[in-house]
């Protein structure tokens, strides 16, 4: 069976393979992400792309969530999802009065039944949302884009990422962006 391949909130950035979707200008489907239910079949994806695009998205906490549930219902098990967004401490993040949501690989963690069990066990206070909107979303992957300002307190350093965090919870723009690679569990 062929499956879909779906870059969501694409923009002017459209994937060759795959279907194209936005709310705005010229994409291959015309959708706003925030209508519920996405106008795809259950299990019918087996990648997504959201590339800059769900920091913009959930304003409220159940749209939010409503997203997540339709990218597990549309998904087959074992798909891939690649989330891309700025990172929260960045201009990037502050200069755009359309962001409205920080995204953490932390996070989306909370999204995992395992990582839910795993804090249950341990008594963690953490909200086990996979568990609340029975979904399972597991974080498989994440890389951390240094901003320019990294490069101009280390200029002649590789990236050391745990300096690189440590450094990020003291000063801003760092840390540029997250991207995340995620897996569906069905």
């Amino acid at each position: 069976m062929s499956y879909l391949k779906l870059n969501l909130g694409c923009g002017n950035n459209k994937c060759d393979g795959f279907l194209n979707v936005d709310k705005f200008g010229e994409p291959d489907i015309k959708w706003d992400l925030e209508k519920f239910p996405w106008p795809w079949e259950d299990n019918s994806v087996d990648e997504i792309r959201i590339i800059h695009v769900l920091e913009h998205l959930g304003k409220d906490t159940e749209t939010y969530f409503n997203i997540f549930k339709e990218i597990y219902r549309i998904s087959v098990d074992k798909a891939l999802l690649y989330i891309v967004v700025p990172h929260f401490r960045h201009d990037f993040f502050f200069n755009d009065p359309t962001h409205i949501r920080v995204v953490t690989p932390e996070s989306l963690r909370l999204f995992s039944k395992t990582f839910n069990y795993e804090c249950e066990k341990k008594r963690f206070s953490n909200s086990p949302l996979g568990l609340y909107l029975n979904i399972d979303i597991e974080l498989i992957g994440t890389n951390i884009k240094p901003g320019e300002a990294w490069f101009k307190m280390y200029p002649n350093k590789e990236v050391n990422v745990s300096l690189l965090l440590e450094k990020s919870k003291i000063y801003n723009n760092l840390i540029e962006e997250f991207q995340m690679k995620l897996k569906i569990k069905k």
